[in-house]
């Protein structure tokens, strides 16, 4: 443990009531701290208080009310999800308290040290894929976080002989002061949260701050195919391990023959690690992966990366490569029905993840796509959308996802909302889709776009998907 003492007797309020503000709350309580909860969601809409406050804890629900921050306060902790425009943050920011994320606090009271993955897309299958890697080398990894144990919980219980594997958002990040992983990994880089952040610089920024307290002990996995990942190079103080699909590096890990424009997908393709001496490992050749699509080989590369820098043996690597068969709502096979497949993408929340998803078949696709608008024109799709069957549209976006299925020239664009629950309408989608596929093509959610105009969260919405399709 890093500072045993270092909340104790200061006044701290925690932001949100949700998993990680409950965790967060109970252990800063635990050292010592003066905590207060607040949530702006009625009482009757939080279960989690009474236990909180019946360990002591002051919790406030319904609102913020003034006089919640103020210069007694040493710190604030807030959920990643909550915007910093909300007043307690602002007033918090004004009178000059730190504000922090969990992870923050978690890194903290950490005695184990850390592996922190973010990315726009491929975290959760790499995070997972880390684990059982670390696991197979005998390092006793905990996965924690957005995936696995409450992050906070985990730091607690870890010890010098663990390893935590920590899958982190932007949102997370951005919260951050002193948070020092000992391997960090950006896998990729695409436009999305920008509601949030504004932009592309505080979200890249954001994402960056994985890297900002990083000294020459500590290494920094990049994807060395990605134009962000590589600018942020001269400002990284880490080691740099690259890996890459489409080079062979001096050193990282890469496939070869690289993936290159116009070559065959029937290649033999392998996986090297190639270390600063220019010695060569084979981890596993490319068509051993339990995972389908190029965008998991990419997963692959980097989960490798990471786990050699955490002091993997590469050799252990092949076999975990070759038996992982993936996480739920991410590319994940549902069924068969009359002849053609059904799969869940649901974690597909911005463009790029749905292109990445559309490549991994060569059948015909039949795709179920739309969501929250986050004002993107979504015209990034039109390369892709022409080599689609099929699209069937739902959501805030549906409208401006068929004018893009337009442009592509896609025979079949048909827009749902029965105007009854979101349930109905997902659920009409997908028969919509069944009517439109043969045997032998693929029936694929990948929307495209974040679930909340219509479903609490993308896993809700997948979910609801696989029902409807075990339902046909």
């Amino acid at each position: 443990m890093k500072h045993p003492d270092e909340y104790r007797g200061k006044q701290v309020v925690v932001l949100g009531l949700a998993k990680s503000g409950v965790q967060v709350a109970k252990v800063l309580h635990e050292r010592g701290a003066v905590v207060t909860v607040n949530d702006k969601k009625e009482r009757d809409q939080s279960p989690e208080a009474s236990e909180l406050e019946s360990l002591g804890i002051s919790v406030i629900c319904g609102g913020h009310p003034d006089g919640l921050i103020h210069e007694g306060v040493s710190l604030v902790v807030k959920n990643p999800g909550i915007a910093y425009s909300v007043p307690p943050v602002q007033k918090a920011l004004e009178l000059g308290i730190e504000v922090v994320t969990e992870v923050e606090v978690a890194y903290r009271i950490c005695a184990a040290p850390m592996i922190g993955i973010t990315g726009s897309n491929g975290k959760t299958t790499t995070t997972t894929w880390v684990g059982r890697m670390l696991d197979a080398a005998g390092m006793r990894p905990i996965v924690a976080g957005n995936i696995g144990t409450p992050l906070c919980q985990a730091a607690q219980e870890a010890d010098e002989d663990n390893w935590m594997v920590v899958e982190l958002s932007s949102f997370q990040l951005k919260g951050t002061e002193t948070f020092r992983p000992k391997v960090g990994a950006l896998l990729n880089v695409a436009e999305t949260h920008l509601d949030y952040h504004g932009g592309m610089e505080d979200y890249v920024a954001s994402k960056a701050k994985l890297f900002a307290n990083q000294g020459p002990s500590d290494t920094a996995v990049l994807n060395w195919d990605d134009p962000v990942c590589r600018e942020l190079v001269p400002y990284i103080k880490a080691g740099i391990l690259p890996f890459s699909m489409t080079e062979e590096l001096v050193q990282g890990i890469f496939v070869r023959p690289s993936y290159v424009p116009d070559t065959e997908d029937e290649l033999e393709r392998v996986i090297i690690y190639r270390d600063y001496s220019e010695s060569e490992t084979e981890i596993a050749k490319v068509d051993t992966i339990g995972l389908p699509g190029r965008f998991n080989v990419e997963n692959a590369l980097a989960a490798c990366g990471i786990a050699i820098a955490a002091g993997a043996d590469p050799a252990v690597l092949g076999e975990v490569l070759a038996s992982f068969r993936g996480v739920e709502h991410r590319l994940e096979y549902v069924a068969d029905k009359a002849g053609a497949a059904y799969f869940n993408n649901s974690k597909a929340t911005n463009s790029k993840a749905t292109t990445m998803a559309l490549g991994s078949f060569k059948q015909p696709v039949v795709l179920i796509a739309g969501g929250l608008d986050r004002g993107s024109d979504y015209m990034e799709l039109l390369p892709v959308l022409g080599g689609v069957k099929g699209v069937v549209l739902l959501g805030e976006t549906k409208d401006k996802l068929a004018k893009v299925a337009s442009l592509a020239g896609v025979k079949h664009v048909i827009s749902v909302d029965n105007g009854e629950s979101a349930a109905a309408v997902l659920q009409e989608a997908v028969r919509e889709a069944s009517a439109i596929a043969e045997a032998g093509d693929v029936v694929l959610l990948s929307p495209a776009c974040a679930s909340w105009d219509m479903f609490t969260s993308y896993e809700e919405r997948g979910r609801i998907f696989k029902e409807a399709v075990h339902n046909l």
